[in-house]
């Protein structure tokens, strides 16, 4: 599977990692082949007067989900039609260039929530304010969701499509070798409220730790978990870079290095085939795991751990990925667009999202449908994921984001935290390391 450069990877991951959820929450994971954007036609239609285009990157799900055919049903007079790019490191870019110009874009675009930011700061005057369109309530949607989508003077230029509300997925087999409980609710309660219960319970599982396993795939992982539980990270609400001073990236760098130092890591980097075969071996007993990443966990762990793997809370609500759907002024049918934007996002048509491709929903007013709120998943020893990610998703903070997220997240990781995690050296120079490599890329 590819790895998405961002503060998030969850869109691409995610959405192409899961199948149908359907009757059984029956999940699986697609082969991303080659590095070359795809671009597919979509949607079907034929016959329609008006033609609407989605421009999205990796997959959203919608077509996948019979939204489109669904849509052009209600509405014979509109064809959809979309166009794919796979990576968004590919898409966000073209996206930056056809809004200077003003020239090929869709009547719909995607937004990254690594983006979204940027792009309400810095290109809301061209795009139009949804919140203005028929249907579109406020009131549906997480709050935190809301504002992430909006500028500062409550213009709403993208609305939220799906996020990604964390939760603990642990090994049950392991734990009970390690003499730890495997009830849910028993090992939700080992690490309530603090990340550094956490560890502990690491601390106590490598005590009678199962020959070859470790208690979490990664130190890079735990940072992950710890930061999107943050509200400031790496911006402060001004918009001022703050990151080698916050709190939230001291707390979470620290417990991240004391899960490395301490050996309760495998030393793993996600998304890497290692990682995979760790799944599959079973030489890790937790990871923090959006509901995304329940399919590519049953993918890649295969039948023989079906049951063995179950879904318990985090020890804080944090949010990894999500994406928004935004309409340039400058496409040809924008009020048409705007109206198909506000029924691909309305709480039933995200609720049928995560049925069938796994995808949670932004909107809170669809978690009291059936289908989200009841909600089990088989391979997890039939968790009751609707009412855990709920449960999750009400507790995230509104996050400042910023608009180089991505880019300080990716080289705490994937430079200071695998320097650390794999090779051994110290959390002050896997830092020095970091900062440095941020620097530059920022030109500080």
């Amino acid at each position: 599977m590819r790895r998405i450069t961002g503060t998030y990877r969850g869109r691409a991951v995610a959405l192409a990692a899961i199948a149908a959820l359907s009757a059984g929450l029956l999940s699986g994971c697609a082969d991303d082949g080659d590095d070359k954007d795809r671009e597919s036609g979509g949607g079907g239609g034929g016959g329609g007067r008006t033609t609407i285009t989605m421009g999205l990157f990796g997959a959203f799900g919608f077509q996948e989900a019979g939204l489109y055919d669904e849509y052009m049903k209600l509405h014979p007079d509109i064809k959809i039609q979309q166009t794919v790019i796979e990576r968004n490191e590919n898409y966000y870019p073209q996206l930056l260039n056809h809004l200077s110009t003003g020239s090929g874009l869709a009547d719909i675009q995607g937004i990254e929530i690594a983006n979204v930011t940027e792009v309400a700061q810095t290109q809301a005057d061209k795009f139009i304010d949804l919140s203005k369109t028929a249907g579109v309530k406020k009131e549906n949607f997480l709050g935190w969701k809301w504002q992430q989508g909006s500028t500062k003077d409550g213009k709403v230029i993208g609305l939220g499509t799906d996020i990604g509300p964390m939760a603990i997925c642990y090994r049950k087999d392991l734990f009970k070798k390690a003499g730890l409980p495997t009830d849910r609710e028993k090992v939700a309660r080992l690490w309530a409220g603090d990340w550094n219960k956490y560890l502990e319970a690491g601390k106590t599982y490598r005590k009678k730790a199962p020959g070859g396993t470790a208690f979490v795939d990664s130190a890079a992982g735990v940072y992950n978990a710890v930061i999107s539980g943050s509200a400031e990270r790496y911006y402060d609400k001004r918009g001022k870079l703050i990151y080698k001073d916050s709190p939230a990236v001291k707390n979470a760098w620290n417990i991240a290095t004391k899960a490395a130092t301490g050996h309760l890591t495998a030393r793993l980097q996600q998304f890497q085939k290692t990682w995979d075969q760790a799944y599959a071996n079973g030489t890790f007993a937790t990871v923090s795991c959006p509901p995304w990443m329940l399919g590519y966990i049953q993918e890649k762990a295969g039948d023989k751990a079906k049951n063995q793997w179950d879904v318990a809370a985090a020890p804080k609500p944090g949010n990894w990925g999500g994406s928004f759907l935004g309409v340039p002024k400058a496409g040809g049918h924008t009020e048409e667009a705007a109206e198909l934007a506000a029924w691909l996002t309305a709480p039933e048509q995200q609720a049928k999202l995560f049925t069938k491709r796994g995808s949670w929903p932004s909107a809170q007013a669809a978690y009291s449908l059936s289908e989200v709120a009841n909600a089990k998943h088989p391979y997890f020893d039939n968790a009751p994921i609707g009412s855990i990610f709920a449960r999750a998703a009400k507790g995230i903070p509104l996050q400042v984001l910023g608009p180089k997220d991505g880019i300080i997240y990716q080289n705490i990781t994937d430079i200071g935290l695998l320097q650390v995690d794999q090779q051994g050296k110290s959390p002050e120079a896997g830092w020095k390391a970091a900062t440095k490599t941020i620097d530059n890329a920022l030109d500080q």
